[in-house]
């Protein structure tokens, strides 16, 4: 367990209504007894002390929990909201709100038992929190780069300053269908600080350049693939609409074979 922080909540520069719904939702989420990890720039600030303005909360929960978090808000009197079941909801009050996250949406990595099992604790707005994880909060912005929202440097700066608690294997584990994406991710830390690149495990590095040396040599898939949209679900919508890629889940054109896939 990680000595507790206390974070200057002034120094995110929420206007005053913000603050105190914010004051009131981490005093009603500590009081609910459900599991949450307070996430986003709070827990990029524990992790390196940069600071930086927000707008709202990101509050990590299990699947299981999110409905749990959801309704017992709702029975507090605040307006919620399910934006998407696949992977966030909201919680209300006026122009206010926090979001209950339970999956990494794009790539359908849900927020687990595995995420709680590191306690990384905060003092936030007067109530002490659990912090996520700097190994699952690198996941958490993996996938993040669209063109108007890049979350690499967080990646880059939690590398640098937490690479001692990253949990490599778990990480590697977790990116299985998606290795490249964080071998990006490395090459871009390697890239910005090159007098730090041993901080990311040499046996890490090496593994991820053997699956990169092992996939040259395989034939090119039969069903054309944009995998844009796990980085941008916009930004790649055209690959899939107009220009004959499938997208990440679902069938797509065997070019081989001039018929669906199956």
């Amino acid at each position: 367990m990680s000595d507790l922080q206390i974070l200057d909540a002034s120094a995110f520069e929420p206007p005053p209504e913000a603050v105190d719904f914010y004051v009131e939702s981490l005093r009603l989420l500590h009081e609910s007894g459900i599991p949450f990890l307070l996430s986003g720039t709070y827990a990029l600030s524990c992790f390196t002390g940069i600071v930086r303005p927000t707008k709202d909360l990101d509050v990590f929960c299990r699947p299981s929990d999110a409905p749990k978090i959801l309704s017992f808000f709702k029975s507090n009197g605040y307006e919620i909201e399910v934006e998407d079941e696949r992977w966030i909801g909201k919680v209300w009050q006026g122009d206010n709100f926090f979001d209950v996250i339970f999956n990494i949406s794009s790539a359908s990595i849900p927020i687990t038992d595995h995420w709680f099992r590191d306690v990384y604790e905060a003092e936030v707005y007067g109530t002490t929190v659990r912090i996520t994880p700097p190994t699952q909060f690198i996941l958490s912005k993996l996938f993040l780069q669209t063109r108007y929202r890049y979350d690499g440097a967080d990646v880059a700066h939690t590398l640098l300053k937490k690479h001692e608690e990253i949990d490599w294997q778990w990480l590697l584990s977790s990116m299985e269908l998606y290795w490249e994406v964080l071998l990006i991710n490395i090459l871009n830390f390697r890239f910005i600080y090159p007098t730090e690149r041993d901080l990311v495990p040499r046996s890490v590095f090496d593994e991820l350049i053997e699956r990169v040396k092992a996939q040259a040599d395989m034939p090119p898939s039969g069903v054309k693939i944009c995998r844009g949209r796990l980085l941008s679900p916009t930004d790649f919508v055209i690959d899939v609409s107009e220009w004959g890629f499938a997208d990440v889940v679902g069938k797509g054109v065997n070019e081989k074979h001039e018929r669906p896939a199956h």
